[in-house]
């Protein structure tokens, strides 16, 4: 998968881009990040990417010209979806990340910065993706988690798949509680089910445990995951 990055601030990508196993799928091969940075297409000597909003306000706001240039200099592959990063777009969850790892070879992110963006600038993405219902610096902190949400699950980046299948959020419950040695840490035990070696009795215990936390944690996931059955 190819994913390209409409950011001003290239340099927020070094360090995780290099790190675990994101850092391991892009060494392999598995996907591909260009960080592009708009300043490049400014035609003013002092390479503005912001101006003062018509009509008053607080802050400033990015240019519609240096980020359709960016995305315009871009190589087009068959399957693209352009996505802006905004606090007013769709929330991102495990839905969307298997949706754009399933059906998607190049993913444009454009990242906002500033008091927002050019409402023109809008007309370039196929759809707007926020990280929650608050308010951040820049745009590239959703778009890192984007990144590390669908690259993670592209085949070849986790080393066993089936993992995948397990995890919270995958079947509409959150995950069971995972232990590992010692047996007993401080007044702690792990519970005897686990250390049983009875693999049909281990299975019913972490159902039970998903259900449980769901329904205890997360009640709206435990309504949506009711309606759904």
């Amino acid at each position: 998968m190819q994913i390209d990055v409409i950011t001003l601030f290239p340099d927020f990508f070094t360090s995780p881009l290099q790190c675990s196993l994101l850092g391991r799928a892009l060494t392999k091969g598995i996907a591909q990040v260009n960080l592009i940075n708009p300043r490049q297409f400014t035609l003013d000597k002092h390479h503005r990417v912001d101006d003062e909003p018509y009509g008053g306000g607080v802050g400033m706001v990015l240019k519609p010209e240096p980020i359709f240039a960016a995305v315009e200099s871009l190589t087009v592959l068959p399957k693209r979806q352009i996505i802006l990063l905004t606090p007013q777009g769709q929330p991102l969850n495990q839905a969307l990340l298997q949706e754009l790892s399933g059906n998607y070879e190049q993913l444009v992110l454009i990242c906002g910065h500033y008091e927002g963006v050019d409402e023109r600038i809008r007309y370039l993405a196929d759809r707007e993706v926020s990280l929650g219902d608050f308010v951040l610096t820049c745009g590239e902190i959703p778009a890192l988690a984007l990144i590390n949400g669908v690259v993670r699950l592209l085949p070849g980046t986790v080393g066993k798949a089936d993992s995948l299948k397990y995890e919270s959020f995958e079947v509409g419950l959150l995950d069971y509680p995972q232990y590992t040695r010692p047996p007993i840490f401080r007044e702690w035990e792990v519970p005897e089910v686990l250390r049983s070696g009875n693999h049909q009795a281990i299975e019913q215990w972490r159902y039970q445990q998903q259900l449980e936390r769901t329904q205890q944690r997360r009640p709206d996931l435990w309504q949506k995951w009711l309606e759904s059955r």
